[in-house]
């Protein structure tokens, strides 16, 4: 089965949760199908990024831009009254770059990773399946609640236009792909249109537990110019750990992870460590004692919770990201449902160590049992084959990666 693959960015290296998702299932699906993809970028790619991705798709096709033009058409939509992300994603020269990689292409099936690529497939007539990841409109939405002014009745707008958008993709798409069944509920709402929950999966053998010595109390990571992440890094700063400190003054936290904004840069201090890039997040984790996700907004499945829980990090978070992770309170997760709940739960996690080992042995096990890549494939790849009413496949043997070998084509040169 031919699949084109249609992604907002070149799904590589994997800093962003749509990233994550989009690398792994690309490479499952390659097993037995035929990937191409097209995508944007608004950066200089190396060639070894390049390569982790080629590997697997027979052609890539990536289009170049800059974020000045899209912060331009992002203005035009929202003065417009259209969704600010769609703006920023569309312009005419992807749209138009899209209609010849298809019609080179041929494929069975567009596989369309958000509402962010409705503009560019909205007027294709072949067979269309698209992921929402997570239901954009609630993460917006719920941003605004936490916001004020302008700024508030900017995101309230955008929330309503990605709401819109979404309840057109209903429509617009044969079939339909997410990561939970409450972003399917947020998405769906009162339509009977039908949405696989496809999950996302963690690789437990590349996060593993580790005996590296712990030489912090507390880590958080994430994208740290993501706004749900730099709320969370600001609440657990300047909200619990204050709390904390009255109990156990020494107690350390790391926050660790790519582009720190100005305000995360500013929460550093003799107890807090804020780290920026990582080429390596695994011994972030490794070193920490416990790890803390005090999501307050935001949607899908929060990665972060499922790497920590592999490699058998005692693991404390909010109701918000456990929503969607689906964890047992108390057995395999602490769960808080306010600030001096994850107070409480902080401090008797880093003071009993058995309650420690208790949480590290059955949260690894959880995400062990719940989320696989591999089964995530396989139930994608029906859900594809499903739609373009393709037989099930023949396994396939894989071509041997050989570097500069002469397999697949980045925008129309051998690589």
């Amino acid at each position: 089965m031919k699949i084109l693959a249609v992604l907002p960015r070149f799904p590589y290296p994997l800093e962003k949760g749509d990233k994550l998702r989009a690398y792994h299932q690309l490479r499952q699906l390659a097993k037995s199908n035929q990937i191409y993809l097209f995508c944007t970028t608004h950066t200089k790619l190396s060639p070894e990024e390049i390569e982790a991705v080629s590997v697997f798709c027979a052609d890539v096709k990536i289009v170049k831009t800059t974020k000045l033009k899209s912060l331009l058409n992002a203005a035009i939509y929202f003065a417009t009254g259209r969704s600010l992300q769609l703006g920023y994603w569309d312009s005419l020269t992807t749209r138009s770059a899209f209609r010849r990689f298809e019609q080179k292409v041929k494929p069975d099936v567009l596989y369309c990773q958000m509402v962010r690529t409705m503009p560019w497939v909205e007027k294709s007539k072949t067979t269309k399946v698209i992921d929402y990841q997570d239901s954009l409109s609630t993460n917006v939405a719920r941003r605004a609640k936490m916001s004020s002014g302008l700024w508030k009745r900017i995101l309230n707008h955008e929330a309503a236009c990605l709401e819109k958008a979404e309840q057109k993709a209903l429509t617009m798409f044969d079939r339909h792909t997410i990561i939970s069944r409450r972003d399917r509920r947020a998405v769906r709402k009162e339509s009977d249109i039908h949405i696989d929950v496809v999950t996302n999966g963690i690789d437990s053998d590349y996060f593993a537990p580790s005996d590296i010595e712990k030489t912090a109390d507390i880590v958080f990571c994430g994208n740290m110019q993501y706004e749900p992440n730099v709320n969370a890094a600001k609440f657990l700063v300047e909200r619990i750990m204050p709390k904390v400190w009255r109990t156990l003054p020494d107690t350390t936290v790391v926050l660790a992870g790519a582009e720190p904004t100005k305000a995360v840069r500013a929460l550093a201090g003799p107890k807090v460590t804020v780290t920026g890039w990582v080429p390596d997040i695994r011994p972030c984790y490794q070193s920490a004692r416990i790890f803390v996700a005090p999501m307050l907004s935001g949607s899908g499945l929060q990665n972060k919770l499922l790497e920590a829980m592999a490699m058998g990090i005692p693991c404390v978070t909010t109701l918000v990201a456990n929503g969607t992770l689906g964890a047992t309170s108390k057995q395999e997760i602490l769960v808080g449902k306010c600030p001096d709940a994850m107070v409480s739960h902080i401090v008797r996690l880093l003071g009993d160590s058995s309650l420690r080992e208790r949480l590290s042995v059955k949260g690894r096990t959880f995400v062990q049992k719940n989320y696989s890549w591999e089964e995530s494939g396989k139930h994608l790849e029906l859900v594809l084959r499903q739609a373009a009413k393709k037989d099930e496949p023949k396994p396939q043997r894989r071509k041997k990666w050989v570097p500069n070998g002469n397999r697949t084509k980045v925008n129309g040169k051998t690589e």
